[in-house]
């Protein structure tokens, strides 16, 4: 019996350009400047006392792995472009705002697992909240089971684009 093909991980265009432009800055700013680093530090002479050289060498291989990292990463990616569904339900890549039961709104964006970062407001679609709040719509209410126990939230609003754009 085989395994069935893992299913795919989306990301926003967005979410794709700053993983991409993580990578091009490190192989095209930091890694040659380390590399320079360590090519004039080796050229001091005995490298096995040599702390600038050493210290070059860990953070060249530092960058090599986060630039396996990140490519491996890319490879995997699906890059799917959000778009508004008719029915007015929160999908991929939808902004959803929420309410709690003190009146406090939040906003947040469902994205997949390699971009969030809830401090941007991007939840990860495989959150417990983003899970909850899949397929929601203006006015539903949603429970949360956290930690510090069930949150009771209401959705105020889905819509297809980001804060600053209006």
């Amino acid at each position: 019996m085989t395994a069935p093909p893992p299913r795919p991980r989306y990301i926003t265009p967005d979410g794709f350009r700053r993983i991409a432009e993580e990578h091009e800055r490190i192989w095209t700013v930091l890694r040659p400047r380390i590399v320079a680093e360590v090519e004039a530090a080796a050229a001091l002479g005995d490298r096995s006392e040599n702390a600038e050289y050493i210290y070059g060498k860990k953070r060249l291989r530092e960058l090599d792995r986060r630039l396996r990292e990140l490519s491996v990463r890319m490879d995997g990616l699906t890059v799917m472009e959000p778009r508004p569904h008719a029915s007015g339900r929160a999908y991929f890549g939808a902004w959803v705002t929420v309410e709690d039961e003190k009146g406090e709104e939040r906003r947040y964006r469902l994205v997949g697992p390699d971009e969030f970062d809830v401090g941007r407001g991007l939840l990860s679609v495989d959150a417990p909240l983003g899970r909850a709040l899949l397929g929601k719509r203006q006015g539903e209410v949603v429970v949360v089971v956290r930690p510090a126990g069930p949150a009771e939230l209401t959705v105020v609003e889905v819509s297809w684009s980001a804060p600053e754009e209006g």
